[in-house]
């Protein structure tokens, strides 16, 4: 270790470990850089926010599946995500 550097918690690595794991999948990927770069903007609601709808249409994927994928980041700690009635934002 260099100086100035301090050991990560087992928490800390855990939560590491996590996200790595989540980023795994080739789609899961895809979809967090698709959000972390804002693609879509102009499909944000007025809260600066896109629906999962809105992101679903960019992939090949199922509805479904975009869900799945959008879970497990959440899980992991990469994407916040609510429900407002229907849409999950």
């Amino acid at each position: 270790m260099t100086k100035g550097t301090r050991k990560l918690t087992l928490q800390e690595r855990n939560r590491v470990v996590t996200a790595l794991k989540a980023l795994s999948n080739e789609n899961r990927m895809a979809i967090f850089e698709h959000i972390r770069r804002g693609h879509g903007r102009e499909q944000f609601n007025a809260d600066n926010r896109l629906s999962v709808c809105c992101v679903a249409e960019n992939f090949n994927i199922s509805l479904s599946t975009i869900y799945h994928h959008i879970k497990e980041l959440k899980a992991a700690g990469l994407v916040n995500c609510e429900r407002q009635g229907q849409t999950i934002l």
